[in-house]
């Protein structure tokens, strides 16, 4: 039998639009899996159908083989962190991460200890007694993570669960709440439109754009292997140049030829294509295609440049002693790493 989820097939249709078109995903045991997208793509509709909040217009989800499509929220035994938190500000941290346990009929002592335990897993062991109004973001956070994980769920959800913390504390939680899941395995899944955030926490990645899934597959992987302009714009940055493909190995952009690692095999010579380069393929040389500096930025472990070569504008991120060897100059020549350009249909 299967472990894991599978979403199969969903498609769910409201009055006026359609939020999911034919959407299907398997998320393996134990795996961190981020959906990303844009507002408005279709991401928390499809998270809370998984969570049984929404019925899909068609499709199915299994769980271990198991099709619980029809089955009801509280029978799912899954447990889901809501950008709000939803905490209760009524109660104690420890009665907030005790409510669970109390539905589970565990004696006073069980869930005494059980809360102190989990506590200890999030990092704040002596809160119990605060009141949810005493505490920072952060250690709310860790609170909702804490009360979600008291429910020993199959599949933990997560629905932009750090949209609304600073820059340097979201940071610090991803990283976190990374850790707590690789320690638990707990099969996760959480919607962000950041997609720094689904790059530092997924194993899987999942952009979605219009309702439809793009591309599937490892952080490293979507960023270094784009699947269309989307994914490539989406993840990262990237220079989108219109070239001609010249063979199997190489493309023409303008009057230059360039190296490419592979052309998709449905485009021949003479089609027309895209070519994405991302920012820090193109490096700096005595001998490559002749470019003018029009904007530079230190940002401290990169220099970034806004350049005009072959009247487009690209955007390149260079290490520091690269700029300096080429004197700061307001004239470059520029080249383009093959690893670096992704060779896409238009």
């Amino acid at each position: 039998m299967p472990l894991g989820l599978e979403v199969k097939n969903i498609r769910k249709a409201f009055a006026k639009r359609t939020a999911l078109h034919d959407t299907s995903l398997t998320v393996p045991q134990g795996q961190f899996v981020c959906i990303l997208g844009p507002s408005g793509c279709g991401k928390t509709t499809l998270l809370r159908i998984i969570a049984g909040l929404e019925q899909p217009t068609s499709g199915a989800i299994f769980l271990d083989g198991a099709d619980i499509t029809a089955r009801p929220v509280h029978q799912r035994n899954f447990a889901m962190v809501f950008q709000s938190l939803a905490l209760f500000p009524f109660l104690t941290v420890a009665e907030n991460i005790g409510y669970a346990l109390s539905l589970r009929n565990y004696d006073s002592r069980e869930e005494k200890a059980r809360v102190n335990e989990l506590l200890a897993l999030i990092r704040l062991p002596d809160i119990g007694g605060r009141k949810i109004s005493e505490l920072s973001g952060g250690q709310r956070q860790r609170v909702a993570i804490a009360r979600a994980l008291a429910q020993e769920p199959m599949l933990f959800l997560m629905d932009e669960p750090f949209s609304a913390l600073d820059a340097e504390l979201r940071d610090h939680m991803q990283v976190e709440l990374r850790q707590l899941q690789r320690a638990l395995k707990i099969t996760t899944i959480l919607v962000t439109h950041d997609q720094r955030e689904a790059m530092t926490l997924a194993d899987i990645m999942v952009v979605m754009a219009d309702g439809v899934v793009q591309q599937i597959g490892a952080p490293a992987e979507l960023y270094r292997n784009p699947a269309n302009i989307f994914v490539s714009s989406f993840i990262g940055r990237s220079n989108l140049l219109p070239v001609k493909v010249a063979n199997a190995g190489n493309v023409v952009w303008g009057e230059s030829t360039l190296s490419v690692k592979a052309v998709p095999a449905a485009l021949k010579s003479g089609d027309n294509a895209t070519l994405a380069v991302r920012r820090e393929g193109i490096y700096l040389a005595k001998d490559g295609i002749e470019a003018s500096v029009k904007f530079v930025r230190d940002v401290g472990g990169r220099i970034e440049l806004r350049l005009i070569c072959q009247n487009q504008e690209l955007l390149a991120s260079l290490d520091p002693a690269q700029w300096n060897a080429h004197a700061r100059s307001e004239s470059v020549h520029i080249n383009i790493s093959p690893d670096a350009a992704t060779v896409l249909s238009t």
